[in-house]
């Protein structure tokens, strides 16, 4: 990354000199070619919010090639960004690299290496394996309180979860930066107009290799923590309607099989639950039989789960969103030790 001074008139005296430089000219290197621009930005100036910086894009104090740009617009090296002094040295009342109270820098990193896709009122996650989304007995560390102690970073209102992952569960996570959107947004759940679509690997080989599970759950507690089962006759009135519809994408000769599950409903553990209910429980999950046995020696121990995509109409009602998440690096690993080849497919395709 290149940088050059522009020098400028002086204010009060109307004189050039060496005066203190209020715009920066940087030369995108070679190893930023492609990079989106905001993504260029939250390489290089992690303080600059996506709402901040669209505000200077709109006024052209940040241009590429001395030109208006778009926050989408991919760079080429030796492209040159103009970077205004207000970034460089931003004021307290704009956002900041020092964390508030309880929230470290190491966490803000976490968060930023997190984004698939940000704009003015969404934001979408790729959450890893082993973090919980909110709070609970004993949980002082989740993503809820990393995102409370950024609002500086996401334009100044607290980012609002739309919907939840269990702590073990990889993927797609939707996040509202305003009020109005998590408003909206959370309608959009509860009519089941989201579409979301879910990668495991269960042990032995779902028949038939498309099917639909329907079974009500009810939360049943247990030693190792809450956990849910089917209903019984007469659990009727404390039942949940569930519905979940699976997919076989490829197989393990008998051992195991790679799904595409797609919930319609949205109650807690459903989909580890209904794969446990049909006999092919999620891989690495010792709350509904799938921790013991593995198919394939050397995997890890982990649940094999991950939101693999979402699709959900845009609150500002224009346009859609469509996000898919790549799948975490242990189910990388058992995808290479098995065989299987997840860039055969496209998140649409399956």
């Amino acid at each position: 990354m290149t940088r050059t001074k522009e020098k400028i008139a002086d204010a009060n005296t109307g004189a050039t000199g060496a005066v203190k430089p209020k715009v920066e000219t940087i030369t995108v290197a070679a190893a930023d070619s492609e990079m989106r621009l905001d993504r260029w930005f939250r390489v290089h100036f992690p303080e600059v919010g996506y709402s901040y910086l669209q505000k200077l894009l709109r006024s052209g104090q940040v241009r590429v090639d001395s030109k208006r740009a778009q926050a989408n617009e991919r760079l080429v090296a030796g492209m040159e960004i103009r970077v205004p002094a207000v970034i460089r040295q931003p004021k307290t009342s704009k956002p900041g690299l020092k964390a508030p109270p309880g929230v470290s820098k190491g966490d803000r990193d976490i968060i930023e290496k997190m984004i698939l896709f940000e704009d003015d009122e969404v934001l979408v996650l790729n959450k890893p394996p082993g973090i919980a989304v909110q709070g609970g007995t004993g949980t002082k560390r989740h993503i809820d309180g990393m995102l409370a102690g950024m609002a500086d970073r996401f334009g100044g209102e607290r980012p609002r979860l739309v919907h939840r992952l269990d702590r073990d569960t990889s993927g797609v996570l939707l996040v509202a930066k305003t009020r109005n959107a998590a408003s909206k947004l959370g309608r959009t759940f509860q009519t089941r107009s989201a579409a979301k679509t879910y990668w495991a690997l269960v042990k032995g080989v779902p028949h038939p290799v498309q099917g639909k599970v329907e079974a009500a759950l009810v939360k049943a507690a247990g030693p190792d923590g809450d956990r849910v089962r089917k209903a019984e006759p007469g659990e009727q009135r404390e039942a949940m309607h569930a519905t979940t519809h699976y997919s076989v994408i490829d197989r393990v000769g008998r051992k195991a099989a790679w799904v595409s599950l797609k919930p319609v409903t949205g109650r807690q553990h459903q989909l580890r639950a209904h794969m446990s209910i049909i006999g092919h429980p999620i891989v690495g999950d010792p709350k509904y039989e799938g921790g013991m046995d593995l198919p394939a020696e050397n995997m890890d121990d982990k649940l094999h789960l991950h939101a693999r995509r979402l699709i959900i109409p845009h609150p500002s009602g224009h346009s859609k969103i469509d996000v898919s998440a790549p799948l975490p690096p242990h189910m990388v690993r058992t995808w290479d030790l098995l065989g299987l080849d997840s860039s055969k497919y496209s998140a649409g395709e399956t």
